[in-house]
């Protein structure tokens, strides 16, 4: 009997699937132990949780759970347009901000064409891409961040689509206003780059990326509600550019994509901005923590403008797997060709004084 591999696409054979962060309740389980011992410092998540006042919205609207979501999503277009001081027609919603980079794949990659992407960039770009039959160059890095001219130099004809992450995940390295500007500059006019902004509220002086939409350029800006609002398990993530562009996708998107207690929890979140001042008051005082630390124990790290830091441990691996044992659960980076690191998100202070110890008792034995 033949293989139903031999009838699948010849890309998806060998295709590598995301691996997400270790779930809290499978470490459980292996350790014999309660979900509550688990310190999760692996997934980037928002460790206060989401904004109260987006729980009570959320539970208000689980009434409405027969009803399908308005397909268009009125509330929170319109919510997240007036923020951004651009019209709904500038934005598109999607379940995650991953979704949407397959909608940009949906409307803008054939089979044979090419993304260029950054050496240690988000791993789903290049992931999304073979599923389409698309090919992947990753641009040598730069001090484990973009190198924008490097990019440019990978430009081909076949080019369908750029993916620039800042701040770049799993590194954390911040591109400049100048280096964009630059770069946007030396940008053949019919290649569409992507700016995947998942970490931007993060930032004290964030690049305007939405300058080039507004100057009618091939420009998607991404941004998600999973991160510093803290509503990852709902998948809401939104995309920004010219309303022609935005059409476009629209005719690849299903109808119901984003769930309709997901935009109701959004919308609440979008407006609490307390919770959001927080949160990155939170992530500051981590994220200097875990940098003080790393340098005491003479560890190299990468300067961060997210709310994870890249460490090099040795064996990124290993040290995972005793962290483990140790019941506290970062990501191996083994997978983004850093095998001596780990990435570790920024907790609450208990959270990383816990990870820094457990870690500081590995790396002695």
């Amino acid at each position: 009997m033949e293989s139903i591999w031999d009838r699948a696409n010849l890309q998806l054979r060998d295709l590598a699937v995301y691996q997400p962060g270790k779930p809290i309740e499978e470490t459980a389980r292996e350790l014999g132990c309660e979900p509550s011992e688990i310190i999760k410092l692996a997934s980037n998540e928002n460790p206060l949780g989401p904004s109260p006042k987006a729980i009570k919205a959320m539970y208000d609207a689980i009434e409405n759970a027969h009803l399908y979501p308005d397909g268009g999503a009125f509330y929170l277009r319109n919510a997240i347009a007036k923020k951004l001081n651009v019209t709904p027609d500038h934005i598109i919603l999607g379940n995650g901000s991953n979704e949407i980079i397959e909608l940009l794949a949906h409307a803008f990659l054939e089979r044979g064409d090419v993304i260029v992407t950054s050496e240690h960039a988000f791993v789903a770009y290049k992931i999304i891409a073979r599923v389409f039959g698309a090919e992947t160059i990753e641009a040598p890095s730069r001090d484990y961040g973009h190198d924008l001219d490097a990019m440019l130099g990978a430009i081909t004809d076949r080019t369908g689509l750029i993916f620039i992450a800042n701040p770049n995940n799993p590194t954390g390295t911040l591109l400049s206003a100048d280096a964009i500007e630059r770069f946007m500059a030396w940008l053949p006019p019919q290649v569409l780059v992507v700016f995947d902004e998942a970490y931007y509220e993060f930032v004290d002086e964030m690049p305007d990326t939405l300058r080039y939409m507004r100057d009618g350029r091939n420009v998607v800006t991404l941004r998600t509600f999973s991160k510093i609002h803290g509503l990852a398990s709902l998948r809401i993530g939104y995309g920004i550019a010219r309303p022609e562009l935005i059409e476009v996708m629209h005719k690849t998107r299903q109808p119901f994509n984003v769930n309709g207690v997901g935009q109701v929890g959004a919308l609440a979140a979008l407006a609490d901005e307390e919770h959001q001042r927080e949160t990155k008051e939170l992530t500051d005082r981590g994220r200097a923590f875990f940098e003080k630390e790393f340098a005491t124990i003479k560890l190299p790290f990468v300067p961060s403008a997210a709310n994870f830091v890249l460490v090099n441990v040795g064996d990124g691996l290993a040290v995972f797997r005793a962290l483990l044992q140790r019941k506290v659960i970062v990501r191996a980076m083994k997978g983004y060709n850093l095998p001596e690191w780990v990435r570790i998100t920024i907790g609450t202070m208990d959270q990383n004084r816990k990870c820094v110890e457990a870690l500081r008792r590995v790396l002695g034995s």
